[in-house]
């Protein structure tokens, strides 16, 4: 039986306020399990994809980066398309093809001229379900993945941020980088890819996203039809895999000394509440009442967090960028900065104290003025086709339906001061610290200073 549902959307009005107007997110439930989920804007153009609750937190040692791997072949050919085939037809159309990874998710997805939705959905079918893995093929793009890897590796903030999972992580699924190890990724099989795609590649972990030019029956239409061979699975497959390998924070410090480098790089973080806790939109808000802060930045200090104005006055400062990586379970709640040499035990001192008094004091005009900020980054968040896709996929797999912005909004207006001090006093405040540091950190203090840096004494 099919199952639909509506939602609303919603605008910033004065003062922050939420001014709800009639755009529905429809939501369907196919006979196969898989849900399609659309939401219908004005225009000329469409994305459609697919969601899938699927990622490298799904893998084991052996076959660590064998998603991302999936995502390379499905451009390689197809049974009914070569690769020519594939690529002039996307370019024929004009349309703008493309996938990522992620360690919960993988998606693909097409942004198309709104005439062109089925054959985009009929392309993304074909793609995922009908690859053909070609041996010769596979073995070229293991040098091409290897390049992608020392691409990677070039980044400071890519590689902090796969050591802070390292070690925050270490012995649970969460802990893997998503490309895998280069002996995973010379070793990875045909027959690993294709079991990886019967077994995670089903009807229950799929959704079918639209947003923009698109009509939700016609999706439904399409979906049933071109995705109708995917097989299914008994409910609970993901839960039941999560609670199989859950992931456990462990308080630990990594750090790479290399004086060679102008800057040192540094992130710590707490573990914080998944998707679905209550506790999950203030902790959005904590963020922005933190801030984030780059030399560049034009800003005075009379705009800024209190932790942003205090350390742009420490001259070693480049930039600080606060962060909530959130998973289903789990999340890593910290800073990323950068700062010159002699200047990083002033950094962490001042980033950390600001995070321990955000735990017992609250300024309410800076309260506001991150709820407000917040709002309006999820509003812009939603201008473009994609952007909305994205939205929807990802609240699909992570809720099973799409919030509107009102209720959004009405949660993020509910938190008071006293509601960020309690986060703030459960997830940061006397808590265990994951830190991972590179470049010339010797004057960086050691865990046992850092960890005593997380509660005042108080009586």
């Amino acid at each position: 039986m099919l199952r639909s549902g509506r939602q609303m959307r919603a605008v910033v009005g004065r003062r922050g306020m939420a001014t709800a107007y009639e755009l529905p997110t429809r939501t369907t439930t196919l006979p196969s399990k898989m849900r399609v989920a659309s939401e219908t804007t004005p225009g000329e153009t469409a994305t459609v994809g697919v969601w899938i609750d699927s990622g490298t937190r799904f893998e084991d040692d052996r076959t660590a980066g064998t998603a991302h791997f999936l995502e390379h072949m499905a451009f390689k050919g197809t049974g009914k398309r070569t690769k020519e085939q594939l690529e002039l037809q996307v370019e024929n159309m004009g349309a703008h093809l493309n996938a990522y990874t992620s360690r919960e998710q993988t998606v693909y997805y097409a942004k198309v001229f709104k005439d062109n939705v089925p054959e985009a959905v009929d392309i993304l079918a074909d793609i995922l379900t009908n690859s053909t893995l070609d041996l010769a093929a596979i073995d070229r793009e293991r040098g091409v993945i290897l390049r992608e890897e020392e691409e990677i590796a070039k980044s400071e903030e890519e590689t902090i941020f796969d050591r802070l999972h390292a070690t925050a992580y270490q012995g649970t699924p969460l802990e893997r980088v998503i490309l895998g190890t280069r002996d995973n990724i010379l070793n990875i099989t045909q027959e690993d890819l294709k079991t990886y795609i019967k077994t995670h590649y089903t009807a229950p972990r799929c959704v079918l996203v639209g947003a923009g030019a698109v009509d939700h029956e016609q999706l439904c239409a399409l979906g049933e039809k071109a995705f109708g061979q995917l097989p299914t699975e008994r409910s609970g497959a993901v839960q039941a895999e999560l609670q199989a390998s859950p992931s456990i924070f462990t308080g630990s410090d990594v750090r790479n000394r290399e004086d060679d480098m102008e800057h040192a790089h540094v992130a710590f973080a707490f573990e914080g509440p998944g998707w679905t806790s209550s506790d999950s939109v203030p902790m959005m808000v904590m963020q922005m009442y933190l801030g984030s802060w780059e030399q560049s930045s034009v800003l005075g200090s009379d705009v800024m967090s209190r932790m942003c104005a205090r350390v742009s006055e420490i001259p070693a400062t480049q930039t600080v960028t606060t962060f909530n990586t959130v998973y289903s379970d789990t999340s890593l709640f910290g800073v990323y900065y950068v700062a010159e040499p002699e200047g990083v035990e002033d950094v962490q001192w001042a980033l950390q104290y600001e995070f321990t008094r955000a735990c017992w004091h609250i300024e309410e005009d800076q309260l506001e003025r991150a709820k407000t900020a917040l709002k309006t980054n999820l509003v812009l968040g939603l201008d473009d086709t994609s952007q909305a896709a994205e939205d929807i996929g990802r609240q699909m797999l992570v809720y099973n339906r799409r919030l509107p912005l009102s209720e959004m909004f009405a949660r993020i207006d509910s938190v008071d001061a006293a509601e960020l001090k309690r986060v703030g006093q459960m997830y940061l405040y006397d808590r265990e610290m994951a830190v991972t540091a590179m470049g010339p950190v010797k004057g960086l203090p050691d865990y046992n200073w850092i960890r005593r840096r997380n509660y005042w004494l108080r009586y």
